[in-house]
């Protein structure tokens, strides 16, 4: 697991220890340390907490003009037992809508399982969208059947075509509008 980086080839786009609003701002990070784990497996240093035991993240481009902010994790997101969701929202997400974020681009590859548990900080965060939304991008089919077996999928835009993006050729600008007229048809669609 140490091995696995967040993605960093949009780095010279956007780095979320120089973004004054970024939660993580003035952040200094550690090539050599390795100090976070997932289950006693150290994982690499450039990975965020945010106070969960199991999930970490890295927020690797926001846009304060077009309002939305990508976020890759890594690790087992467990709602049930360890109310991942309550951290991410409070400490995390609530950061960023307070600076004008409305979208969110949840890239979920490097996720082991999840575990559902209450919905209420998932029906609050789309609740407070207005016009935004939350996309899940590239989960594991075993994730995403768990993330709908606990209804996420009414709060979160996700399955086909976005489990199968090939976000890494793309700029963050093109995976936003990529991900944006997804969701535009999605809600044009009929029910």
């Amino acid at each position: 697991m140490q091995e696995l980086e967040p993605y960093y080839f949009w780095r010279e786009l956007y780095t979320a220890e120089e973004d004054e609003l970024s939660p993580y701002y003035g952040k200094e990070y550690s090539e050599f340390e390795y100090s976070n784990t997932i289950y006693n497996y150290f994982i690499h240093p450039q990975w965020d907490e945010f106070g969960s035991t199991t999930l970490y993240l890295k927020i690797i481009y926001t846009d304060y003009t077009y309002n939305f902010s990508i976020i890759e994790f890594i690790g087992e997101w467990n709602d049930c037992l360890y109310n991942d969701i309550m951290f991410l929202k409070r400490e995390i997400i609530d950061h960023l809508m307070e600076n004008g974020i409305d979208k969110f681009i949840l890239i979920g590859e490097n996720i082991l399982n999840f575990h559902a548990g209450d919905e209420d900080y998932y029906e609050e965060w789309l609740d407070e969208l207005d016009e935004g939304w939350i996309a899940a991008i590239n989960f594991t089919e075993h994730v995403e059947k768990e993330m709908i077996d606990g209804r996420l999928d009414q709060y979160i835009l996700m399955g086909q075509p976005l489990n199968d993006l090939p976000w890494r050729k793309l700029k963050p600008q093109g995976l936003f509008e990529l991900v944006e007229t997804l969701f535009r048809k999605r809600l044009a669609a009929p029910q």
